[in-house]
């Protein structure tokens, strides 16, 4: 059994889940039902067969609407393993940091190719980090306090997992000192982060070895899988990086949040149009059940 659902970032009709649900069945995905899940907002279509021509035969047939598609079974997640910078926050924080040294143009260039798997991660941070030697140590607090935002629905996606019984890990190729104050307000039961390297109240040049990169976003949903001892399946990744990809394929379900090209290509679902609530829905948790901000 499989459900298909569609959320909208405003408003949607049973008419359009019906065309969805006759879509279907003209894909010969054999539909049973449909339901809200909340009315007006989101809904699921069951249907028996072939999830790649259902995710095919609805991609876009209710403008602003997001499409989710999946196994029925494991839908509600134990493990969510998230990215943090344009995924759980609204910026880059080595961009916004790059701004109090009158550079964040020349490094945000640089994140922007590496974000689109054009740069090697490990080596497009050094060479950004470089430029910051000699940034005060302040700076990091100034571009926590005026610039780093949560993501809209970050907090009550993470509090309402955490309260159903979800471990909740943040794993950034961001810097600590964001990642920490970040993860913690969220309410992450972990967080891991690259550390800038300061002496006498200056930025260095240089983070701590080795790199959290991909393999290390990817080691630790899998390192997680087999310390609480869950199926792959039960497992939700979601990212808007190149490298976020290896966990988005690992995971049961991989989510490309509001991502870049390569991302959105390669991961089971994409969220264009929707807040991180969208992740709720696609576990089936109805809103009166949301623990909110």
């Amino acid at each position: 059994m499989f459900i298909a659902t569609l959320i909208a970032a405003e408003s949607i009709a049973a008419g359009d889940i019906s065309a969805a649900a006759d879509r279907l069945d003209v894909a010969g995905c054999l539909v049973e039902d449909w339901t809200w899940i909340d009315e007006g907002r989101a809904a699921d279509i069951r249907f028996a067969s072939d999830a790649a021509a259902a995710r095919k035969a609805i991609e876009g047939i209710v403008v602003g609407a997001d499409v989710a598609v999946q196994p029925a079974a494991n839908r509600e997640k134990k493990l969510l393993v998230a990215d943090m910078d344009s995924t759980m926050i609204t910026v880059e924080c080595i961009d916004e940091l790059a701004d109090y040294a009158g550079i964040k143009a020349q490094i945000a260039e640089v994140t922007e190719r590496a974000m689109r798997g054009e740069l090697d991660f490990a080596s497009a941070l050094d060479a950004r980090v470089a430029l910051l030697e000699g940034l005060d140590e302040s700076a990091i607090q100034r571009c926590l306090d005026e610039r780093v935002r949560l993501m809209p629905g970050a907090k009550t996606l993470i509090r309402t997992m955490r309260a159903r019984g979800a471990t909740t890990i943040l794993v950034s190729g961001g810097f600590t000192r964001f990642a920490e104050p970040v993860g913690q307000e969220l309410g992450f039961h972990r967080m891991i982060a690259n550390r800038l390297l300061i002496e006498d109240g200056k930025l260095t040049g240089k983070v701590r070895k080795p790199i959290v990169d991909a393999t290390t976003k990817e080691v630790t949903l899998l390192g997680a899988i087999d310390e609480l001892g869950i199926d792959e399946q039960a497992t939700l990744a979601v990212g808007d990086g190149a490298n976020d990809l290896p966990m988005i394929r690992r995971a049961g379900l991989g989510v490309a949040y509001h991502a870049k090209p390569i991302v959105a290509a390669e991961a089971g679902v994409r969220i264009d149009h929707n807040d991180l609530t969208a992740l709720l829905y696609i576990q089936g948790i109805a809103p009166s059940d949301w623990v909110r901000d």
